[in-house]
């Protein structure tokens, strides 16, 4: 898309609705391009809770939920992230970074010979020009408060996530029973160690952590949650001032470690320290809980011995919403709106229709809830099936596609072609199981986002070249033979339903 003043489909007089979702689309593709040329690993590290805030004249805010996020984007991407959007918008010179709930960012970086643009149409100018109103912010629940107790400077537990206010359904329920054996265990030792909890976003797993540290400091032991970010960036401080040993003492005379989303880990210094503390203490009879998007075997960033480390506890996935636990959980969340909003109403088919609309996972139907209420509390009128699918029509519409693992591709495959799994991943070169391994090695390139040398890894250690090759050679065999094409669309069509 090209920006010079004018944004695509504006007249210059103003006369256009689109512009701003123009600027949204273009942002979403600066997204899909670095996670392809960056990697779905390093996108996932550093890129995947990167925002576009606003577009002010020739200035994109960015924001990140963290200090550490926004220091090492400044540092290591902010010139390549500004290089890419400019390539869709050529109005953006400049590029700030700035932290979720904080003040201004700052460190801006500017496209060189660049100036700071002066648009006098299209929603840049609009933006540039015109006061922003103030939002209207609708709770659904009460503000999140910290918990009494913070101790080694963690993060803050919500005073919201509690075992008690956690919906358990049939694909949670093993995850929640570990999580309060966990939580309210009085023995010596430690039980499960480590508990490991995997799922996708917004399925509940940090709520589940938030729960366990709840629970374990009301029985009087010393918790202290930290998510990956805040770990590496404790890290990285102590460092810089002197106090590594300070820091790692002070980690390792605790009761309870939780650490969220430990898939964002990233650098060996820090990987190493993060495996001799979870080590010092499983080995003192410390319980430690860890959360990530994936199982341990997956973790294909982090130090294999660490991977080990972490596969040797109880791994627990939590799976997807099933209907009856959708419902429960919009019934939840409807019910504690309505302690603020007695008047607010969901008749009984139009919450059983969000439920049945809205799969994938829990914060979508949070933000549904939310949605519902702006619509009743700003226009005074009552919901409606109608009103209910323009309300949610953006979170149905822009569902995340499901994600596809490697290990499920080389089930199907073998499956299909009668062969094991552990054939495919063998030295075996019969005619037999040569076939089924490239086209699951095609697939693998097709329906993930991981590089050859990731898929060469996870088909036995094989190098990149031959990865390369299983692909150009089913493709070339796809378009010679219907049959081949036909068998391989059924097993994507399986692999993706």
């Amino acid at each position: 898309m090209r920006v010079d003043g004018n944004v695509a489909g504006d007249d210059g007089n103003g006369r256009n609705g689109s512009g701003d979702s123009e600027i949204s689309a273009a942002w979403a593709r600066v997204k899909r391009r670095l996670r392809a040329e960056l990697g779905e690993d390093v996108y996932a590290s550093w890129f995947a809770r990167l925002e576009l805030e606003a577009v002010d004249g020739g200035t994109a805010r960015l924001t990140v939920p963290t200090r550490f996020l926004k220091s090492w984007i400044e540092s290591h991407y902010l010139d390549r992230v500004l290089t890419t959007f400019r390539a869709e918008v050529e109005a953006i010179a400049r590029i700030e970074v700035g932290v979720r709930g904080t003040g201004a960012p700052t460190r801006p970086v500017t496209a060189p010979g660049a100036s700071r643009p002066s648009p006098t149409s299209g929603p840049l100018a609009r933006l540039q020009a015109s006061p922003q109103p103030t939002p209207v912010a609708v709770a659904a629940v009460p503000e999140a408060r910290p918990a009494e107790g913070g101790d080694l400077n963690g993060t803050p537990l919500d005073a919201r996530l509690t075992f008690a206010s956690f919906v358990v359904g049939r694909s949670n329920a093993l995850a929640h029973a570990a999580a309060e054996r966990v939580a309210r265990h009085e023995g010596e030792g430690a039980l499960y160690n480590p508990l490991y909890l995997h799922a996708g976003v917004g399925l509940g797993k940090t709520h589940l952590l938030h729960g366990i540290g709840h629970a374990a400091r009301e029985s009087g032991r010393r918790v202290i949650y930290l998510t990956a970010d805040r770990f590496m960036y404790g890290f990285v401080n102590a460092l810089k001032t002197q106090n590594a040993l300070a820091y790692k003492e002070r980690l390792r005379g605790i009761d309870l470690l939780i650490l969220d989303d430990v898939q964002f880990i990233q650098g060996k210094s820090i990987q190493a320290e993060f495996g001799h503390t979870i080590n010092a203490l499983i080995d003192a009879g410390r319980q430690v809980v860890v959360a990530s998007d994936r199982p341990p075997t997956e973790l294909e960033a982090l130090d294999e011995r660490v991977r080990s480390r972490l596969a040797g506890g109880l791994v627990v996935e939590i799976g997807t919403l099933d209907e009856a636990l959708r419902v429960s959980i919009l019934t939840a969340r409807l019910q504690a709106v309505r302690t603020a909003h007695p008047t607010f109403e969901v008749s009984p088919t139009v919450a059983a229709y969000v439920a049945r609309a809205i799969t994938a996972n829990g914060r979508d139907l949070e933000g549904a809830v939310n949605r519902l209420l702006a619509h009743a509390t700003l226009t005074g009128t009552a919901v409606t099936m109608e009103t209910a699918e323009t309300a949610i029509r953006d979170l149905v519409k822009n569902r995340e596609p499901k994600r596809i693992k490697i290990e499920d591709i080389q089930k199907l495959v073998a499956s299909r072609y009668n062969v094991s799994r552990s054939d495919i991943l063998s030295e075996r070169r019969t005619a037999a199981v040569v076939k089924p391994r490239q086209i699951a090695m095609y697939l693998s390139k097709v329906l993930t986002l991981r590089s050859l040398p990731e898929i060469g890894r996870r088909f036995g250690g094989r190098d990149h070249t031959t990865v390369l090759h299983a692909v150009r050679k089913i493709e070339k065999q796809i378009g010679e033979d219907a049959v081949l094409g036909d068998e391989v669309e059924l097993l994507k069509r399986m692999l993706q339903d």
